[in-house]
């Protein structure tokens, strides 16, 4: 037995989600092929995606738990390369996709029409707490505020995307991605966190995750300084941002929960400039540390306790006065069996639009009352886009309702 196969000894899972390119509806009957990163050229497993454009949920070995558990261990994820096949649609090499043990990674794959040229490879580096990245360059945790220009926004806004620059702020030739804001925090905190911590530590670090890129989008901290993007992908100054990698099911569905919510002190508008480090590479006295957040998680410690703990007992969680890009805002109570009203009728409609691309979800009439036709189409889309499926719209539901919605509706709106 090699000593890849001696140190793969629990699972993890995977699921792949096929995308078009070119409109982001979901591709049926795409061939994903899986194989390891020690035998390239055995295939491990081949699916097939459903008309959700997505595959099965398989199991994959993983290094043991521990792993991701302490600092300096080996590395505690697998890395497997996937090949993503589907008629009328250039191929897609996806390399290094990180499968952690008991979690569940969601691995996105958007196929380029052939008509669109050759798909570039994506290749997945080491995770922050794996690899080597340079450590964050300090900075004061709020922005001076001035009547200059300095700041743009007049109330705290949740931005329907942020443009990423994928390397230093000067690096003229890095690419800028269009991002939902969503799924740039999940893409941060699945390459900066472990899925494997307590729940209370992934939610300590979202919020900081998202207080850091809400004080960036408050303030225009860089288009102030005359560049045209919202945030970096280099550690140096920002997050580590990755084009095309994976993410934890788990981490998703703690984004989804809270994504309008940022960190805040008394008497102070823009949100928190929330800096951190490891913690053990690197040390940052005033900062959150991931691993020693992750230590209080095991203690017992609430996120709000986790972020006190490092920043302070006057740092409080609050809430964004407004969401972008959406059709509606949330009505502020569960929409369930009996509801009625112009935001039931507003849902189903979304709902309607939505199954005409997820075919899977069953067609409803539109009639502002919410019958069980009507909690049985919300069942089948909470089962395709990861949420419980209760049949109740609540908060996590409404809005990745109204992200699909507008995702769909807006043809080509993403980098292809």
């Amino acid at each position: 037995m090699n000593q890849f196969r001696a140190t793969q000894v629990d699972q993890g899972n995977l699921q792949v989600e096929v995308v078009s390119a070119e409109n982001n509806f979901p591709i049926t009957d795409a061939t994903v092929s899986i194989r390891g990163e020690n035998a390239p050229d055995t295939v491990l497993e081949e699916l097939q995606t459903n008309s959700s454009g997505q595959t099965e949920t398989i199991s994959l070995p993983t290094p043991p738990l521990e792993y991701s558990l302490n600092p300096g261990e080996p590395r505690p994820y697998s890395e497997y390369y996937l090949r993503i096949t589907a008629p009328g649609f250039e191929p897609l090499i996806i390399s290094g996709s990180e499968i952690l043990p008991n979690s569940t990674s969601i691995q996105s794959a958007r196929l380029r029409p052939i008509t669109l040229g050759a798909s570039q490879p994506i290749s997945i580096p080491d995770h922050t707490l794996y690899g080597e990245y340079p450590p964050k360059i300090a900075e004061s945790e709020t922005k001076p505020m001035t009547q200059s220009g300095e700041i743009v926004l007049s109330r705290v806004v949740v931005p329907e995307t942020v443009v990423v620059h994928d390397g230093v702020p000067t690096n003229n030739s890095a690419r800028n991605y269009f991002v939902p804001y969503r799924d740039y925090i999940k893409n941060v905190a699945s390459s900066e966190i472990y899925s494997t911590w307590p729940e209370s530590t992934i939610i300590a670090n979202v919020l900081a995750i998202m207080s850091f890129t809400m004080n960036r989008v408050y303030t225009e901290w860089y288009r102030n300084q005359g560049y045209d993007f919202t945030i970096t992908s280099s550690t140096a100054f920002d997050h580590k941002w990755i084009y095309g990698r994976n993410i934890f099911e788990n981490i998703s569905v703690v984004v989804d929960e809270i994504f309008d919510q940022y960190l805040s002190r008394p008497n102070i508008r823009q949100p928190i400039l929330t800096q951190y480090c490891d913690g053990k590479r690197v040390s940052c006295p005033d900062w959150m540390t991931q691993w020693g957040s992750k230590s209080l998680g095991e203690e017992g410690y609430s996120p709000i306790e986790i972020l006190r703990y490092y920043y302070g007992n006057d740092m409080y969680i609050n809430s964004a006065e407004q969401i972008s890009g959406i059709p509606s805002s949330w009505p502020g109570y569960d929409l369930t069996i009996g509801a009625s009203g112009s935001k039931v009728r507003q849902m189903q409609d979304q709902l309607l639009n939505i199954s005409s691309v997820y075919t899977a979800i069953p067609s409803i009439t539109p009639s502002g009352y919410f019958d069980e036709d009507t909690a049985e189409a919300v069942r089948e889309f909470q089962n395709i886009f990861g949420l419980a499926p209760t049949g109740i719209v609540d908060f996590p539901t409404w809005y990745k309702i109204s992200q699909i919605y507008v995702g769909i509706t807006r043809i080509g709106e993403l980098n292809p």
